[in-house]
């Protein structure tokens, strides 16, 4: 095992006292092209190209002698401080920080960035990356190869975003480039950037804030609202007690996709968006648009509205992870099944309905669970009923465990 393990971070400004001194004494220096090239690296030292980082704790961990890792940024943020550290490897590290890629970006910008979320894209978590960019106002992605400024402009379809593109950071050809994301695509983008993804009301909080990232206090309390939050009347299906079952069942959250078909007032779908998932609110019904649009704006979410008839609009929609469904009956549970979410939440007016969706659900693998909910509103000043609902509540969960997508 190598005497001395220590990680630097580089933002391309010249190097720390106690980086220069640990890159002198070192036998093994891993990093990318552009930190192997710097002056201070050891002629004599072996080099090691930082491709796969998992390769290159093994070979740190094999040698005898002192090693420096350089990466750039800060190496404890998203970085390689964490694999070198992982118990495969049992390296004990020194860290020698740099400002991280997220903060320069947002310097050069000149924004603040305490109420950003930051998430890492690459192939396996582009989907969820992309669902973040489509739920928040403001997020930072720390892109890879393959998984880039193009990618998720082709991935964010039909949403429009502002996209701050921060290219090789620190470097002499360090660029800054500002695009709307529907153009992000007709460019090839130098790696590594970082991005920058602006959409909707973006503002100075004054004072600030108390966390990083969506402040969970924002808003008024619980999952439902009550129907006064929202403009007009609320349908048969979107009783305050469906709701709350419908949105625990499904248990949206940040990084999902959430498909609202049959959005109506657009409770739920508002109610889905403040737990931090991205929407796609669909009706056919060019007023329930116009409710749900209403209502998004009202509570501060970000929503993504769809005009068209389920099940045939539900074709162009990309892949849900979880789905309720308040219309359209068995046919339209039936085409959500065939596109493989992880859960589906719907409901039917009486016994034999839910047992043609349960039917249907259990055919496309899905574990099947029905209740019936029943509330009771009462005035609470005399203690009479006032309002009576009933509803057949269905719950497929996919028993096939599938690839993440």
């Amino acid at each position: 095992m190598a005497d001395r393990v220590t990680v630097i971070g580089w933002d391309g400004s010249p190097l720390t006292t106690a980086a220069r001194a640990a890159l002198g004494a070192a036998t093994l220096v891993a990093g990318a092209a552009h930190h192997l090239a710097l002056p201070e690296v050891p002629p004599a030292a072996e080099r090691i190209r930082l491709g796969s980082v998992d390769l290159a704790a093994r070979r740190i961990a094999g040698h005898r002698g002192t090693a420096v890792v350089l990466a750039d940024g800060d190496p404890g943020f998203f970085g390689v401080v964490r694999t070198l550290r992982a118990p495969d490897f049992g390296l004990e590290v020194e860290v020698v920080p740099a400002v991280s890629s997220v903060a320069a970006a947002f310097a050069r910008a000149g924004m603040p960035w305490d109420d950003a979320h930051v998430v890492v894209a690459h192939r396996r978590t582009l989907r969820r990356a992309v669902n973040v960019c489509r739920a928040h106002t403001k997020v930072a992605v720390l892109t890879s190869p393959g998984a880039g400024p193009a990618e998720l402009g082709l991935l964010l379809e039909g949403v429009h975003r502002t996209f701050v593109i921060c290219e090789e950071l620190g470097t002499e050809r360090e660029q800054v480039s500002v695009v709307t994301s529907d153009k992000a695509a007709d460019h090839t983008w130098r790696d590594p950037n970082v991005v920058i993804v602006l959409g909707g009301p973006v503002s100075a909080s004054h004072g600030g804030g108390w966390i990083a990232g969506r402040d969970p206090a924002a808003g008024p309390r619980g999952w439902t609202l009550p129907p006064e939050a929202y403009d007009g009347p609320l349908g048969e299906g979107e009783t305050d007690l469906l709701r709350a079952t419908q949105l625990a069942r499904l248990g949206p959250r940040v990084g999902d996709l959430v498909w609202d078909i049959g959005c109506g007032s657009g409770a739920f779908a508002t109610e889905a968006a403040r737990a931090g998932a991205a929407v796609l609110a669909v009706d056919r019904d060019l007023l329930a648009c116009g409710r749900t649009d209403a209502a998004a704006r009202r509570h501060g979410v970000q929503l993504q509205i769809v005009h068209g008839t389920a099940p045939h609009v539900l074709e162009r929609l990309p892949e849900p992870d979880v789905v309720r469904v308040a219309g359209g009956g068995a046919a339209v549970v039936s085409a959500v099944a065939d596109r493989r979410p992880q859960r589906i939440v719907t409901h039917a007016a009486n016994r034999d309905a839910a047992e043609v969706i349960g039917r249907d659900l259990t055919e496309h693998g899905y574990h099947v669970e029905c209740a019936l909910l029943q509330s009771v509103e009462l005035d609470t000043r005399a203690w009479t009923e006032t309002e009576r609902s009933v509803a057949f509540l269905l719950t497929g969960e996919l028993l096939r465990r599938e690839a993440p997508r």
